[in-house]
């Protein structure tokens, strides 16, 4: 059976309970109700029509509002675990993930990685949670939706005596009204704003329709906002990466594609003066001592002409130059480079002297850029400086004696040298560190000795670019417009017949039931029409007096 066909001769979709038309009950079960269950107007819903084939069962189980609240829970709870140690992405960028977190934060660490935590938010299980959810938005919707605005859509006026019988709000008396207090109840209707039809001596007043739309316009936004959310991880809509740029250094800005490059020209940190600024921050900067006033990277813009090799010294076009200070971002198509941090004084290269032991004497200077170190340094005559190890940031032996980095930044530089010369034409091997020489292979002839240390200043900019915002904005927008519709708006119907000497008076509202009986008891006011009976507590006093 495809379709239910009521007394009345509309034809209503498998499942109905309410006839679309009438109201008749269609259902045995509707028909012993005291009232009417009004949510989706007795309407046919595909959930409870079918479960038989997959699609069935499935369409059936994301329509279900208890799924639904579930999946939010669940990526609450994942999203509350994400937070409890740092994302793989907040980790030192040499260290391995595998190790790192078990290192760091014992058995709990391990198991954090093992359940993949330590990636949440792109993980695809946690993707697939944010798609669930705006599965499950989207057939709740479409479940309920359409049945519903079926049923306003074809309702007619003169009602079933049964579907009226059963509102909440309902009288039903034997008497005659006359018609000019019939006038003043329609009168009364339109000055409240209720839409009128009328049909054959029925009337069906109606307002707030559009409010019973409020939680569907809600899930929209929200399913739009899911959609802006997912597309961040679509390569090219969403790029947050720091950069750091030393002073005189050049940089491809990530996410461009290695389209556009960065110069710092030098990075400028001020401090609040205590002779000119003692008047306002005298007392804090007692307190606190020097405090940054402003810090700034003052950059060059580059764009890579495609008609050029990249690489080749020719194949950079100036944009622009600009002045980046916190809140001051350079901006350029969708992206902007927004000033976020600096490191003042970083070790930049260090020299050292090859020294004869016995003799203290010196045979050549070595310079190391401490960024880009070279493999060897020739000092002629015989002497030779050869860099086997490099550890930036060293830490520590490891338990095999290897010597250990924190990061790739050179915050405590160690080296092994392999010094070469004429009596030593294989070389001698020499761990030096600073403060800290190692002779891992015996006693030397030569030593590095420390000479100096070149520093400069180093800027981090945050590279934001989020194609995505407008959708996120949308989403928001319109599921704001669903909750206020939802919210300051109710639906009303009031339905009034005479039949065969008989009145009939039916009232039902989404909420706010106190407000309809005011506007029901306005309306009759100063005419012989009777109020109606708010037939819960009727029923509540049935059952009282009963027990």
């Amino acid at each position: 059976m495809k379709e239910v066909k009521c007394v009345c001769g509309h034809v209503n979709p498998v499942g109905t309970i309410l006839c679309e038309s009438c109201g008749r009950a269609l259902t045995e079960e509707a028909k012993r109700e005291n009232l009417h269950d009004m949510r989706y107007e007795g309407s046919a819903r595909r959930s409870q029509t079918y479960n038989r084939t997959f699609i069935d069962k499935t369409w059936n189980f994301f329509s279900s509002v208890k799924v639904g609240i579930w999946l939010i829970v669940i990526t609450l709870i994942a999203s509350a675990l994400g937070t409890i140690f740092p994302q793989e992405m907040y980790i030192p960028p040499t260290a391995d993930p595998a190790q790192y977190y078990g290192e760091e934060y014992g058995t709990l660490g391990q198991i954090y990685y093992w359940l993949g935590f330590h990636d949440l938010y792109s993980s695809w299980w946690y993707l697939l949670l944010i798609a669930s959810i705006g599965v499950s938005l989207v057939i709740c919707s479409l479940d309920r939706v359409i049945p519903l605005y079926r049923a306003l859509k074809n309702q007619r006026v003169d009602r079933h005596e049964g579907f009226l019988k059963r509102q909440r709000f309902f009288i039903r008396k034997d008497m005659d009204i006359p018609e000019e207090d019939i006038e003043k109840f329609k009168k009364g209707l339109k000055d409240k704003k209720y839409n009128i039809r009328i049909k054959n001596g029925s009337i069906l007043a109606e307002k707030g329709r559009f409010s019973r739309w409020g939680p569907y316009v809600n899930h929209i936004g929200l399913i739009i906002f899911l959609i802006g959310g997912m597309l961040r991880f679509v390569p090219g809509m969403y790029v947050d990466e720091i950069l750091w740029l030393r002073d005189g250094e050049t940089k491809t800005i990530p996410g461009t594609n290695n389209e556009y490059v960065l110069e710092n020209k030098k990075f400028t940190l001020e401090f609040y003066d205590k002779e000119k600024d003692k008047e306002v921050y005298n007392s804090a900067l007692e307190k606190v001592g020097p405090v940054v006033k402003e810090f700034q990277s003052d950059v060059v813009l580059y764009k890579r002409d495609p008609d050029q090799t990249i690489g080749s010294e020719s194949d950079l076009v100036k944009v622009k130059t600009a002045e980046i200070r916190v809140n001051e971002p350079l901006k350029f198509e969708n992206f902007a480079l927004y000033q976020t941090s600096y490191r003042e004084g970083e070790f930049d290269s260090m020299t050292f002297d090859l020294v004869n032991k016995k003799q203290d004497k010196a045979f050549g200077e070595v310079t190391i850029d401490l960024f880009d170190p070279k493999d060897s340094y020739d000092l002629g005559n015989g002497y030779k400086v050869e860099l086997i190890g490099y550890y930036p940031d060293f830490s520590g032996f490891a338990e095999n004696g290897e010597p250990e980095t924190k990061s790739p930044n050179p915050n405590n530089p160690a080296f092994v040298f392999n010094m070469i010369s004429p009596e030593h034409p294989k070389g001698e091997v020499s761990f030096t560190a600073i403060r800290q020489t190692v002779e891992p292979l015996g006693e030397t002839d030569y030593k590095m000795t420390f000479k100096g240390i070149d520093t400069r200043n180093a800027t981090a900019l945050t590279v934001r670019k989020d194609l995505t915002l407008w959708i996120l904005g949308v989403g928001g927008a319109i599921f704001m417009i669903g909750v206020i519709q939802g919210s300051f708006w109710m639906h009303r119907r009031i339905w009034l017949q005479r039949k065969d000497g008989e009145i009939l008076i039916a009232g039902h509202t989404n909420k706010n039931w106190h407000g309809l009986k005011k506007d029901i008891s306005d309306l009759i006011k100063d005419t012989k029409i009777p109020d109606v009976i708010d037939q819960t507590e009727e029923n509540k006093g049935k059952e009282s007096g009963n027990k």
